[in-house]
């Protein structure tokens, strides 16, 4: 669920559903309120208006006793001066807060109102004039007209008492008052737990996560709870913490591998230059005491300086392949006339060398692929070469290169009778400087970068190298380029 939907929904749950709970109570209770009211009241009849206004249901209380009465003015209007009736009615008005008084020519005849002394004692007739009693009490006073049986005329009043009646009904009004907020409390509390549980708690989890992070620890994960906003941002944040740290891991290894680096260099260049001070010596010291020595001597130095140079440029070439610094010239080659022309060239030195060179290809004459002439070369130069330094003393050297056609790619592969490579170290032969012989001989020649080189010129051109070898079998290289289509 998204943010912003919880957001309205949380508006929902706040404001909209507690006022229809409040108002379904309201509308639910008030039927049985106001059967309670009539009741009670004894009412005529009932409307929602008396529960927000309570005086406008005095005009219909005691609706029965006022019926009775009247029946009495009309039949027996004396009997209105029969004080053990009047109590009679009276009690039974009094449990409405309502009190019977009656006055024959403006005189009480009769009060049922409680005396100020104390509740349950009635004024007695003659205590005052009636008007006095209409002045100083806060009634709501219901008259009927008498015509006595002499002739003289008369007043019947009920007085409802509005003190009385109005905090029952105002205590009605506080219950639903307290209702309301009851289920404005709960639907709140309940509102904020969810947005604590699906807001707050991811949002610490991210601030431990940042927290731990800021002090060096990478390994505290954030996992997406929902797949709102929150849920993206805990994604985008584990994400850039996995970046990040591998990141970390990628300089940590670039770091340790350039410390090995630059101890292999001085192992490689050591190595001749103490060839190269031990013949100089000899020179200077008089060992060489022939022509023919002195020539070997110097020879020797020849060939060592070339070997350190050629070392010096195979590590400037990966220093630029390494920091993606060299210039690619790709175009459009074709796969069969190109490599027509490379073992052209190479079959001439291999002969020379005393290697069985072996060109199959597989290709349809018309395939296509991008790349570099100069630096393809170099790859297969480099493979070749490694084919050569590694053959087998037992058996004449041969070297076979062979092209296939798969759906995208041309396969090329190239393929010797050398020693062969261990299976556990044949992982490893594309690494910088790596050499099979643990010792780093520098006898064989070469840098260890040939294969290294190799590979991220076949994976600048958007291919892949890989190796295959069986120790006193021979090894195989092979790498693929994507055609053009």
């Amino acid at each position: 669920m998204k943010l912003s939907t919880r957001i309205k929904l949380s508006y929902i749950l706040v404001f909209v559903i507690p006022i229809i709970m409040i108002v379904g109570v309201a509308i639910g209770s008030t039927p049985l309120r106001l059967r309670a009211l009539q009741q009670r009241y004894d009412l005529e009849m009932t409307s929602y208006e008396m529960l927000l206004n309570p005086t406008s249901m005095l005009g219909h209380m005691n609706a029965s006793v006022m019926k009775e009465l009247q029946q009495v003015i009309e039949e027996d209007p004396d009997r209105l001066e029969d004080t053990a009736y009047l109590d009679q009615i009276n009690e039974r008005l009094a449990q409405n807060s309502t009190y019977i008084l009656v006055a024959r020519e403006n005189a009480e005849v009769y009060s049922g109102l409680p005396a100020e002394n104390g509740e349950g004692q009635k004024r007695s007739a003659g205590d005052g004039e009636v008007d006095a009693i209409f002045n100083n009490s806060p009634y709501h006073i219901q008259m009927m007209n008498i015509r006595f049986t002499d002739g003289s005329s008369g007043e019947l009043y009920l007085l409802t008492n509005i003190n009385q009646l109005i905090p029952a009904m105002q205590d009605y009004l506080s219950r639903i008052l307290i209702l309301a907020v009851l289920i404005l409390s709960a639907m709140s509390g309940l509102t904020m737990f969810w947005l604590y549980r699906s807001i707050i708690r991811p949002i610490n989890k991210l601030k431990i996560a940042a927290d731990n992070i800021t002090a060096g620890n990478l390994n505290v994960s954030v996992t997406a709870e929902t797949e709102d906003e929150i849920g993206e941002l805990c994604s985008a944040f584990e994400a850039m913490r996995i970046k990040l740290k591998s990141q970390i891991e990628q300089n940590m290894q670039t770091e340790k591998d350039s410390k090995e680096l630059i101890s292999n260099i001085s192992h490689d260049l050591k190595t001749p230059m103490t060839s190269i001070k031990g013949y100089v010596e000899g020179l200077m010291d008089g060992v060489a005491d022939t022509e023919e020595k002195k020539e070997r001597y110097i020879r020797t130095i020849y060939n060592k300086v070339n070997d350190m140079n050629s070392l010096v440029d195979e590590l400037f070439l990966f220093a630029k392949l390494d920091s993606n610094s060299v210039t690619y010239s790709f175009i459009k080659l074709n796969v069969s006339d190109y490599f027509e022309d490379c073992v052209e060239e190479l079959s001439l030195d291999l002969e020379a060398q005393g290697v069985d060179f072996g060109y199959f290809n597989y290709v349809d004459p018309d395939v296509i692929v991008i790349a570099d002439p100069e630096q393809l070369k170099r790859v297969i130069n480099n493979i070749i070469g490694n084919s050569i330094k590694y053959a087998s003393p037992d058996r004449p050297p041969q070297i076979s290169l062979r092209l296939s056609e798969e759906e995208e790619f041309i396969r090329v592969e190239i393929e010797d009778n050398g020693k062969g490579i261990a299976k556990s170290e044949l992982p490893l032969v594309f690494d910088r400087l790596y050499r099979t012989d643990a010792s780093r001989n520098s006898s064989k020649g070469g840098s260890g970068l040939g294969l290294s080189i190799a590979k991220k010129i076949i994976e600048e051109h958007g291919g892949k190298i890989w190796a295959q070898s069986t120790e006193g079998v021979g090894t195989t290289m092979i790498f693929v380029l994507r055609k053009v289509l």
